[in-house]
């Protein structure tokens, strides 16, 4: 086209875009293609405004592959793009990136950074935490120094040379809050986060960049390049939109992209990572635990039953709340089985005040200011009897050894001179809350009877009433200001982690006289994208007639 316009020095040419309109849509192989063209010529004398056609066929091998589908995206013009990028200015942004929780790796030095961020070295950190959380399961953990004297002792050492001064010095009795184990979380945080400066944040600046290639031998280069005949580099960039590709076009260079999100997952994934890390430390250093039995009726303080776990635990103004048990019952099976357990809780605050009230059960706990209680056991307290109509009297009950995981109870209500070092007297048995065994002064069996069932039984002369069963709720407490962070970096995982498999993929294309060679590549799915280029150069118009020839040299003024 300039050589048809030949502008004087002394004049300044003014081209607009053309204004594209194919005749035939359904790009039939005898489409015509019609374009406008508006020139302006401007020179000291005067001011000329001259507009010509463009005539052209199309050749299609197929047919439209857009589907109705909008493609009115505007082509971003530069007059002054950005350089080319070589492959040497990924590591010239290393000294560049930075920021927010990246500051500290920022000063290290810079072979400090590259033995952090060695891949080796995150693998076999990684190797080793989960060597530690495995010996953690292994040895029990949080019992008394006692326990492991007798399970590791020296005169008798696991392996030829493990024993309890190997649990305790290395605190591996506190696996998950011991140096050894935040030592290697850190360690493996240092390593993702220089990692993250050092590759990831400078890949992504580079691929944010426009990328021109203007050489022709550099696009042939590329993992798929094609040669397009009499075709304009604009009608390419426009089918390019039309696939989801950001377009940018310099001259008579094109370079597009798509997929810039994929470049961004491994960051993501870092950050998710560290935040489980953090979370998991938190919950490991910073939580409170405790459980307790207590018998129905009875109050406890939260402060009272919780301990830290670790040297990050604070306590909150929830612990000094008090709970009251105001009752305890159990349900059956039809076989006589316990299915499940329930307590009626409430809590008070300094003043006496209820501040909540709940019934808890198995997998239905409680949860106030931070503090979680759960329901996870329960005992027999006390037996209610009336003693030949007097009382009550409340028998305390005692759990009993058996062989197995069954519950025992047991109970002995003393007849006759007590003082008598030969006592002797009546003894009572339960498995549950629902029945009482009872059994006389020479250990035969008498009757069993139910709580409240108002049902006496007398045995040698005396008069026994079972009242009521008292029972005690069992539950442990918890705070572990850890678990959103756990939860919001498993979440950030698992979104990051499916982003990380867009493709990125990159195109160039460059006019090159009458010809548009273009060149592409992608960093995952290199089939699929091979078939979308070919599907797309297809639909490239060719251009085989022109109107430019017939118009009058006139044209240049």
């Amino acid at each position: 086209m300039a050589t048809l316009l030949n502008p004087t020095k002394t004049q300044t040419l003014f081209v607009s875009l053309p204004k594209t309109h194919f005749l035939d849509s359904s790009y039939s192989s005898s489409s015509s293609l019609y374009s406008t063209f508006s020139l302006q010529i401007k020179s000291p004398f005067r001011r000329k405004t001259v507009s010509f056609n463009l005539t052209c066929k199309l050749k299609t091998s197929k047919g439209p592959k857009n589907n109705g589908k909008d493609i009115s995206k505007k082509i971003i013009l530069s007059d002054s793009g950005p350089p080319e990028i070589r492959n040497e200015e990924i590591q010239g942004e290393v000294s560049k990136s930075g920021g927010g929780v990246l500051v500290v790796v920022k000063r290290l030095p810079r072979r400090a950074l590259a033995v952090l961020s060695n891949l080796s070295l995150a693998i076999g950190e990684m190797f080793t935490i989960a060597g530690l959380m495995a010996v953690g399961t292994i040895i029990d953990q949080g019992e008394t120094p006692e326990f492991y004297f007798q399970k590791y002792p020296e005169d008798s050492p696991v392996l030829g040379f493990f024993t309890w001064k190997w649990v305790l010095t290395l605190g591996l009795d506190h696996m998950y809050s011991s140096p050894i184990f935040l030592g290697m979380l850190v360690l493996l945080a240092a390593s993702l986060m220089a990692c993250t400066y050092t590759t990831q944040i400078p890949i992504v600046k580079v691929a944010k960049r426009w990328n021109f290639i203007q050489s022709t031998d550099a696009i042939r280069k590329q993992e798929f390049s094609d040669t397009l005949p009499k075709a304009s580099v604009r009608d390419l960039g426009i089918l390019l939109m039309g696939a989801g590709y950001e377009v940018f076009l310099k001259g008579p260079s094109l370079y597009a992209f798509k997929g810039l999100a994929g470049r961004f997952a491994p960051i993501g994934v870092h950050l998710a990572m560290l935040l489980i890390m953090a979370g998991g430390t938190l919950s490991a250093a910073g939580s409170f635990r405790g459980s307790v039995t207590v018998p129905q009726g009875l109050n406890f303080v939260t402060g009272d039953v919780l301990g830290p776990s670790g040297f990050l635990s604070i306590p909150t103004e929830a612990f000094n709340t008090e709970v009251h048990v105001n009752r305890f019952y159990m349900d059956y099976y039809d076989s006589g089985e316990v299915s499940q357990f329930h307590t009626d809780l409430s809590l008070l605050d300094l003043q006496g005040k209820e501040v909540m009230r709940k019934t808890i059960s198995v997998n239905d706990p409680l949860r106030y200011g931070g503090i979680t209680m759960y329901q996870t056991d329960w005992s027999f307290s006390a037996l209610q009897i009336l003693k030949d109509d007097e009382g009550p009297f409340n028998l305390a009950m005692a759990p009993l050894k058996l062989n197995g995981d069954k519950k025992l109870f047991g109970t002995f209500l003393p007849v006759g001179d007590t003082n008598s070092p030969n006592v002797k007297g009546i003894s009572m048995l339960a498995r549950d809350l629902q029945s009482i065994v009872i059994y006389d002064q020479e250990g035969k069996f008498a009757g069993v009877r139910r709580p409240n069932s108002k049902l006496p039984i007398e045995i040698d002369g005396t008069k026994i009433e079972i009242v009521d069963a008292i029972g005690s709720t069992g539950l442990e407490l918890k705070t572990d200001p850890g678990v959103p962070i756990v939860y919001a970096g498993f979440g950030a995982l698992m979104l990051t982690t499916c982003v990380s498999y867009l493709s990125h993929a990159q195109v160039w294309a460059l006019q090159n006289g009458t010809e548009v060679i273009v060149g592409g590549k992608i960093n995952r799915g290199k089939d699929d994208f091979l078939e979308e280029m070919n599907q797309l150069l297809d639909q490239v118009p060719e251009i085989v007639e022109s109107s430019l020839s017939r118009q009058p040299d006139s044209a240049s003024g």
